[in-house]
């Protein structure tokens, strides 16, 4: 078991590492921005390190200076949290590379599955159902408003990288998508590093439900069933009720078989999450 591990997170999530090391008795690095030298994860760990300056871009995801943090600590290993460089396949690598523990599945799943558009195409592929829209790597303006065109309206924009609602928008005319893809990009870039943006269909009445999914060094998954996440404010999720009311027992299996089919399809090792949105007609 390890020693000390260093959180590169912040907030709830950052808390929630930190109380659970100290109960297996691992102590524990917060990183912290200048913005945040007095957040609660900060006081709560056995150690702390500020990584740089305010804005995420140059603290929570300069990979350099989260490592070299970890290094002047002796941390043995690294917990991203969610968000910034959870799903940063390059962050993963470099933890290996400089002998520190990346707690979460190797650098080669995140590169199938942390880009949305990277991983549509390994779903595809898996035969996992995916919503349709597009995906390539033109993205000047011109090409994604004729892309937006073909798609027709309602649709989405979705950064290609992170989660948490940053960099989505709904756009329900024609007249509103630059305005629309420029805020997207914007939050995207300041929160995750990176602007690419993928377009997908408008779901009507969507459910959000994810299953837990676990995944060993030998090719096994399993699922623990769903969470019906669809209550959100914000694109954030405000409760999550197991079982979901929405589901009939077909439905819950073949979500089920997916979910286990799409982390087979990348040999993913740990614990992981995956996500569907359903349409109102199921």
């Amino acid at each position: 078991m390890f020693e000390k591990i260093l959180i590169a997170n912040r907030g709830e999530i950052a808390c929630r590492i930190i109380r659970t090391c100290r109960r297996m008795g691992i102590r524990t690095v917060a990183v912290y921005s200048e913005a945040d030298a007095g957040a609660l994860h900060v006081q709560l760990a056995d150690e702390a390190c500020c990584i740089g300056k305010s804005a995420p871009a140059e603290s929570y995801l300069r990979i350099v200076n989260v490592l070299d943090a970890a290094k002047k600590h002796g941390a043995q290993a690294i917990h991203p949290g969610y968000g910034f460089l959870s799903e940063n396949a390059e962050f993963a690598r470099r933890c290996s590379q400089s002998g520190i523990v990346f707690i979460g599945p190797s650098a080669e799943a995140i590169e199938q599955m942390g880009a949305k558009d990277q991983a549509k195409c390994v779903m595809e592929n898996a035969g996992v159902p995916v919503v349709p829209g597009y995906k390539g790597a033109e993205q000047s303006p011109e090409f994604l408003h004729a892309e937006a065109e073909k798609i027709g309206y309602p649709l989405m924009i979705k950064a290609v990288l992170g989660g948490g609602g940053k960099g989505m928008r709904v756009v329900r005319k024609q007249t509103d998508f630059t305005e629309a893809l420029e805020s997207a990009r914007n939050e995207a870039r300041n929160a995750f590093g990176d602007d690419l943006v993928l377009l997908e269909c408008f779901v009507s009445g969507p459910r959000h439900i994810e299953f837990q999914i676990f995944g060993d060094q030998h090719g096994n998954v399993i699922h623990l069933f769903e969470r019906d996440c669809s209550l959100q404010r914000r694109h954030q999720k405000i409760i999550e009720e197991s079982p979901s009311p929405f589901l009939d027992d077909e439905l819950r299996s073949s979500m089920a078989e997916a979910a286990v089919a799409a982390a087979k399809a990348v040999k993913y090792t740990g614990a992981g999450t995956v996500e569907f949105i359903v349409g109102d007609d199921r």
